[in-house]
């Protein structure tokens, strides 16, 4: 026999074996970090989803009841009258069609502008493009109430307080929408221009019929943001609005904690009948959210 052969019969099964132990325990231990981290994500969902349990039972309760320390209702007497009484307490149906109104037309108007204003910065060489484009992202650096005044000043000027179109011109352009949609649009090849251009197309028609159709995750995603947080709207809405007919939701729930004192009660199943079409409408599009977040970063 060889000395090739006499070295290799008795290595191969230790070798084995080895192989076999190393892989086993690599897979013991991925399993346990895998199991470690969704336990870790199971803990901290159930902790962000307390407010919003304790939010709907709260709404369910009698009002003597809000203030004990058990979270359910005594006797398990739900009160499912609450949320009939909210439309009685205050014109609750208005209020929610202003609110959805006035994001819905920030949205559009948002969206828009953004989307051109982003495609004159990424798609259209211009002198000093650039410099412009960091002078208009600076402009995020400035607080909101910061803007608050001047703004108010113009609209008083324009004679638009106490109305919609007050509450909608201001919030019409953003430079967060612009910055993102411009990222998003620099990851689109130029060749699609120049190939759109060459038969024929128009600026506006490869804004509208190339880039935008390609930038669909990213419009998706300023659209979200954009109208939950005009959704949520509240310190423009009180500084604005004089007539209670034109009362946005979150204005309108001050209701809960003058007239009738601190109906908290009422105050909460008000306040879930808000929140609840915003979780639903989050949940069913975020997975364009996180795309749209995901391909706006790939390039700076």
């Amino acid at each position: 026999m060889s000395t090739t052969e006499a070295s290799f019969e008795p290595v191969a099964p230790a070798a084995r074996r080895g192989t076999a132990g190393t892989v086993t325990g690599s897979s013991a231990s991925r399993f346990l970090r895998t199991g470690l981290l969704h336990l870790l994500l199971v803990a901290l969902g159930f902790t962000f989803a307390l407010p919003f349990v304790w939010m709907i039972l709260t709404s369910l309760k009698p009002l003597d009841e809000v203030g004990l320390d058990a979270w359910l209702p005594m006797n398990l007497d739900f009160r499912w009258g609450n949320y009939g009484e909210v439309f009685h307490v205050i014109p609750f149906a208005r209020f929610y069609w202003n609110s959805i109104f006035i994001a819905a037309w920030v949205t559009f108007l948002q969206v828009f502008t953004s989307s051109l204003a982003a495609f004159s910065f990424s798609r259209i060489p211009w002198r000093g493009r650039d410099r412009v484009f960091l002078l208009y992202l600076a402009t995020m650096m400035l607080p909101g109430l910061v803007m608050m005044i001047p703004n108010y000043q113009i609209m008083i000027k324009l004679r638009l307080v106490d109305s919609y179109v007050g509450l909608i011109l201001p919030a019409a352009f953003s430079a967060f929408g612009t910055f993102l949609l411009r990222q998003f649009m620099l990851t689109i090849p130029t060749s699609l221009d120049e190939a759109a251009e060459i038969d024929g197309a128009s600026k506006w028609q490869v804004y509208w019929d190339v880039i935008l159709p390609l930038c669909r995750p990213g419009l998706i995603t300023l659209t979200i943001f954009t109208f939950i947080g005009n959704y949520h709207s509240f310190f423009w809405p009180l500084v604005m609005l004089k007539t209670v007919d034109k009362y946005t939701l979150p204005i309108g729930l001050l209701f809960f904690d003058s007239t009738r004192g601190q109906t908290t009660n009422l105050l909460m199943a008000a306040v879930t009948m808000s929140v609840v079409p915003m979780i639903v409408l989050f949940v069913l599009l975020q997975r364009y959210l996180v795309r749209g977040i995901q391909l706006g970063a790939v390039k700076g």
